[in-house]
């Protein structure tokens, strides 16, 4: 039986579907908050979700191999209007795979051109700062070279 960390870190596609883990434990292994876990529940982006008798949520494995997946989408900047379609597709099984398949292969191709800007942009970064210390030892040069003319 796997921790919540474990089964939030390390999902799987056939993840257990025992409830067992209590909303905090859940919060805690994947950043997520508590109120932010009932919202993906609420919308849909979660299963409904076990209660114990006295009412308080119990996920599984496979509710946390869920937002595992929810989480690297959120990281991409898919929306959750685009994460909501892809469960909903999710849900209606496997005559949905090629529906899923465009959805992600779109999402893709936003992700690609994502991470070309951000190289683009780490190159001007990177320009800009080699400038700046080239530009810094000249002036710390210049300062010490002004240093030795007023002290002599």
């Amino acid at each position: 039986m796997l921790t919540c960390g474990q089964a939030y870190s390390t999902p799987v596609a056939d993840a257990d579907r025992t409830p067992r883990h209590s909303i905090s434990e859940v919060a805690a292994a994947s950043g997520l908050t508590a109120h932010t876990l009932r919202w993906y529940e609420r919308i849909g982006l979660l299963d409904p979700v076990d209660r114990t008798h006295s009412g308080q949520r119990r996920y599984s494995d496979a509710d946390l191999a869920r937002l595992a997946f929810l989480g690297r989408l959120r990281l991409t900047g898919m929306s959750v209007a685009d994460q909501l379609r892809y469960v909903e597709l999710a849900r209606l099984g496997n005559q949905t795979y090629e529906a899923r398949h465009e959805l992600l292969v779109e999402h893709r191709e936003a992700v690609r051109q994502q991470l070309a800007d951000l190289h683009a942009t780490l190159a001007v970064l990177d320009y800009k700062i080699d400038l700046y210390a080239g530009k810094a030892a000249d002036a710390a040069t210049c300062a010490t070279t002004d240093r030795k003319k007023q002290s002599a």
